[in-house]
This record gives C-alpha cells, structure tokens and sequence, in this order.
C-alpha cells in the first residue's frame, strides 16, 4: 500500500507530524531526560520523517514518548497530548508510509509476471 496523490501527501503529513510531535517533546524535557533518549529520539523521528521502515519506526516512537512521558512522572496536563501523539503513531503504523517514502522505493509496486501454466 503506497497511495499517490492526496493520500499520499497526507500520509507525509501524519509522518511529519509525528516526527515533529516527538521532537518538541523530547526537546521540552531535555534537561530531565537521559541523553540516549534524545539520541533515539533524533533516529527514530528522522527514520519517520523519510519514511524509512515506517511501522516499526512509527511503534518505536510510541515507544519513546511513553518512555519520556513516564520518566518525567508527568500527569494529566499532558496525557492529551500523549493520547493524541500516540493515536498519531499507531495510525501511520498501520497505515503505512505512503508513496512519497523511502519504503515506496525500497518495497513499492512492482509487477509480477507468472509464467504461463
């Protein structure tokens, strides 16, 4: 599934979106998270951003946010941004990159040709 078009645009968005989403967060605790969190969060936003293996890249920025949400002890005041961020994510890791993505390039549409019976 690589949608051109609107789709795909709006599969660059949601992208886009969770990346920058991540980013922002991670660089609002900078100084109350650890600095291999910061690392992973700088891969795995850029892996999201070009659409590099996008469901496990989009899993492991839930992954990372929860990590920081719950590092910090953080409460309500941010559990909507959380449940928004993590609706986000799950939403591309099942939908997929879209056709403006290095997966397209990598796994696109390709053309099977079976021999004849």
């Amino acid at each position: 599934m690589f949608p051109r078009g609107w789709p795909g645009l709006a599969l660059l968005l949601l992208r886009l979106s969770v990346a920058i989403a991540l980013v922002l967060h991670d660089y609002g605790y900078r100084d109350a998270v650890p600095d291999w969190v910061h690392a992973a969060v700088i891969l795995i936003s850029l892996f999201v951003s070009v659409g590099y293996l996008t469901p496990v890249a989009a899993c492991a920025a839930l992954v990372c946010h929860t990590v920081i949400w719950f590092a910090l002890g953080a409460g309500l005041d941010t559990a909507s941004f959380t449940l928004l961020f993590a609706i986000d994510a799950l939403a591309l890791a099942l939908l997929g990159p879209g056709a403006y993505s290095l997966d397209s390039r990598r796994f696109g549409r390709r053309l099977v040709v079976l021999p004849p019976a």
